[in-house]
């Protein structure tokens, strides 16, 4: 018997998915465990695994289209097997568009109009003919008039006139850029012999012209999910300057002997565990009638793609070595970029770090990753002037700032978390005596 396969909920903020590539075609044989199609998620591409066996006799959304989670996208059964009467159940029961049953009460209370006036109503397809066939009407574009327009009068103002008498300048072959086309002195000073336009700007002719992109479903997600953030948190910014002097010798020296390159980042993402095991309201997250403090510590890095941006996890990032967070953040970075990412890596964050110092960003200010309470800013590291015990020098400073949810973290638990990140960015024995590199 015939089986439809519907769009699945593959992840928690999934509404729709767009089918990127068949990799069956309609009568192809099916197995159970067959990968039918990839399906671009609103966090990435996913493979659509089949579990039916038959043939696949009919495709009901077309690569590049998109179908709703539960929506129809094919029908395996057997060879020649009738399933018109499953894809008419299913079209029942499809939620009707809101648009069309408005579009179809529209065109009826036109028919009944035009019945109560003795007309004869138009079937719908001549209607949209109609409207398809209507003619784009260009509206002409008036040319400015001359000076010497308005009934043959010149328009010139009376010093214009006067100008003009004495350098010999025809008023008839200028346009003037006063009112209504009226010379002016300006004019008359711009003049150029030869010339039948006084000495106005030229005109540059363009094109205007645009293009609409499709909006990717992650793109989508993020436009939801972010305007939700920052619409309903309260936000607050706090922006705190760290000397990250000591840690540069540091970070050389573990590099020296780690197994596996440790950046600045993923120092950065071992300080705010260690801090945030200290500051435990702040790896917090609000409920709506409860505040849940998380005992357990997952930090979202932010990754860039060219889509927008991915937030995989590293899972209790406090119990992990620098070399582990640094192994785990690259391999994920490239499976972001593959676009493999599974709901496994990128859900259950308890607080976030988006570091943009690579670019060269020496600050900013992070919108909140919900469901955390807060997320973590990252400039770059730059040198500048630094007072040590009454001296002037040149140090390595980096700015960070923390984006806070003031219904669950407060100025001062806020700022109490930033001192002891700055305590063990700025001592790096303190950090790396936590564990081992």
């Amino acid at each position: 018997m015939a089986e439809l396969i519907k769009m699945p909920k593959m992840s928690d903020t999934m509404t729709e998915g767009v089918v990127s590539k068949w990799l069956k075609k309609v009568g192809d044989e099916i197995k159970s465990g067959d990968v039918m199609a990839e399906i671009e998620t609103d966090k990435a591409t996913m493979e659509l695994e089949s579990y039916q066996t038959g043939t696949l006799l009919y495709i009901g959304v077309a690569e590049g289209k998109a179908a709703p989670v539960d929506g129809v996208l094919a029908i395996i059964g057997k060879a020649g097997e009738d399933y018109k009467s499953l894809l008419d159940e299913a079209s029942k029961a499809a939620p009707k568009e809101e648009t069309k049953e408005e579009t179809g009460k529209d065109k009826q209370q036109e028919a009944a109009a035009a019945a109560g006036n003795g007309k004869q109503p138009e079937p719908a397809t001549a209607v949209a003919e109609k409207k398809e066939a209507a003619p784009k009407i260009t509206k002409p574009v008036t040319p400015a008039a001359s000076s010497s327009e308005d009934g043959g009068r010149i328009k010139a103002s009376p010093l214009a006139k006067k100008l003009a008498e004495e350098k010999g300048i025809d008023l008839t072959k200028l346009k003037g850029t006063g009112d209504n086309g009226r010379v002016v002195k300006r004019d008359i000073d711009w003049f150029k012999p030869g010339s039948f336009v006084a000495g106005a700007p030229q005109t540059f002719v363009g094109s205007e012209s645009f293009d609409d992109i499709p909006v990717s479903q992650m793109r989508k997600t993020i436009a939801k999910r972010l305007s939700e953030s920052k619409f309903t948190a309260p936000h607050f910014y706090l922006t705190m300057e760290i000397n990250m002097d000591r840690m540069m010798d540091a970070r050389e020296s573990i590099n020296a002997v780690s197994a596996t390159k440790v950046s600045f980042n993923d120092i950065v993402i071992k300080a705010t565990a260690a801090a945030l095991r200290q500051h435990p309201k702040v790896n917090s997250s609000w409920q709506g009638d409860t505040i849940r403090m998380n005992h357990h510590i997952h930090i979202g890095v932010a990754i860039a793609v060219d889509e927008g941006l991915l937030v995989p996890v590293v899972r209790f990032a406090d119990g992990k070595t620098l070399s582990q967070i640094a192994g785990e953040v690259k391999v994920f970075s490239q499976k972001a970029k593959d676009k493999k990412l599974q709901p496994q890596d990128w859900e259950g964050n308890t607080f976030t770090i988006s570091n943009l110092g690579m670019f060269g960003i020496e600050e900013f200010t992070a919108i909140i990753n919900t469901p955390d309470a807060c997320i973590l800013a990252v400039g770059g590291i730059k040198q500048a002037p630094l007072v040590v015990n009454g001296k002037l020098r040149i140090g390595n400073v980096m700015k960070v700032t923390l984006s806070c949810d003031h219904r669950v973290v407060d100025g001062v638990t806020g700022s109490k978390f930033l001192q002891t990140l700055k305590g063990f960015l700025e001592n790096p024995v303190v950090l790396l005596g936590l564990n081992s590199i």
